[in-house]
C-alpha cells in the first residue's frame, strides 16, 4: 500500500544519507601529498553538489508524505510524519557538514597554494643574493669601484621579514592539523639553511669588501703623496732646468 511504498523511499533516503556521512565525514582523512589533499578537495566538492541535486528527491517524499498525511485518519501517519522529519533534518545536516568540510579544505589548499608562493619568492631572492656573492666574489679595481659592489649587495640583503614571517604562520597553521607535515617540515628545512648559509656569506663578503675599500683608500692615499712628491720634484728639477743648475749642485733627494 502507499505507507509501505513512502517508507520504502524514507528508508532508501535515509540509506544514502548514513552512507555519504560515513564516507567523507566520518573516516579520518590523512593528507600527507599535495595530491591527496586536492584529491580530497574534488571529492568533497562532488559529493556536496550530489548532496544538493538530492534536494529534489527529498522534496519530492515531503510532498508524497505530506499529501498522505492531508487524506489519512492520525493513527496511520503519527510515524510517518517523524521520520520524515528525521530525514529533513539528517538531509539538512548532511548538506551544511559536506559544504563546511569542503570549505575547510578549500581554504587548507589555498593555504598550501600561497606557502609554495611565499617560498617561492624568497627562493628566487635568494639566488639573486647567491648571483650578487659570486659577482663580488673578486672585485677589481679601486675604492669607488669596490664601494659600489658593496652597496649593491647591502641594498640587496635590506629585504623585509614580512614574506619569512608569512611562510612560518602558514607552515605552522597547516601542520598543526598535521596537513602535508612532513613535506612542509622539509621544505622549510631546506629553505631555513639555504637562507641563514647565504645570510653568514653576504655578511662575510660585507666585511671582506669593507676590508678591501679600506686597502684601496689607503693604497690610493699612497700613491696620491708619491705623486705629489713626484711633482713637487719635477717642478723643482724644471726650475733647475731652467736656471741651467750644475747636477752636482741638484739636492740628493732631487738626484
Amino acid at each position: 500500500d502507499k505507507t509501505v511504498s513512502l517508507r520504502k523511499d524514507l528508508s532508501e533516503m535515509h540509506e544514502w544519507i548514513t552512507q555519504a556521512e560515513e564516507e567523507y565525514l566520518e573516516r579520518d582523512f590523512e593528507y600527507k601529498t599535495p595530491d591527496e589533499l586536492q584529491k580530497a578537495v574534488e571529492e568533497l566538492k562532488r559529493a556536496k553538489e550530489e548532496a544538493l541535486q538530492k534536494e529534489v528527491k527529498v522534496k519530492l517524499i515531503t510532498d508524497s508524505v505530506n499529501n498522505f498525511i492531508a487524506k489519512a485518519p492520525p493513527a496511520a501517519h503519527e510515524a510517518l510524519k517523524k521520520e520524515l522529519d528525521v530525514l529533513i533534518t539528517s538531509y539538512q545536516q548532511l548538506c551544511s557538514r559536506l559544504n563546511g568540510k569542503w570549505k575547510t579544505l578549500e581554504e587548507v589548499w589555498a593555504c598550501w597554494r600561497e606557502l609554495l608562493s611565499y617560498l617561492d619568492a624568497e627562493n628566487k631572492w635568494l639566488n639573486e643574493i647567491e648571483q650578487k656573492l659570486k659577482a663580488t666574489e673578486n672585485v677589481q679595481g679601486g675604492a669607488e669601484e669596490i664601494s659600489e659592489s658593496l652597496d649593491s649587495l647591502e641594498r640587496l640583503m635590506r629585504h623585509p621579514e614580512d614574506n619569512r614571517n608569512q611562510i612560518r604562520e602558514l607552515a605552522q597553521t597547516l601542520t598543526d592539523g598535521g596537513i602535508l607535515d612532513e613535506l612542509i617540515n622539509e621544505k622549510l628545512e631546506k629553505f631555513n639553511t639555504r637562507w641563514e648559509d647565504l645570510q653568514q656569506e653576504a655578511v662575510r663578503r660585507q666585511k671582506s669588501l669593507e676590508q678591501s675599500i679600506q686597502s684601496a683608500q689607503e693604497t690610493d692615499k699612497t700613491l696620491r703623496l708619491i705623486q705629489e712628491s713626484l711633482a713637487a720634484i719635477d717642478k723643482q728639477l724644471t726650475a733647475y732646468a731652467a736656471d741651467r743648475v750644475d747636477a752636482a749642485q741638484v739636492p740628493q733627494e732631487a738626484q
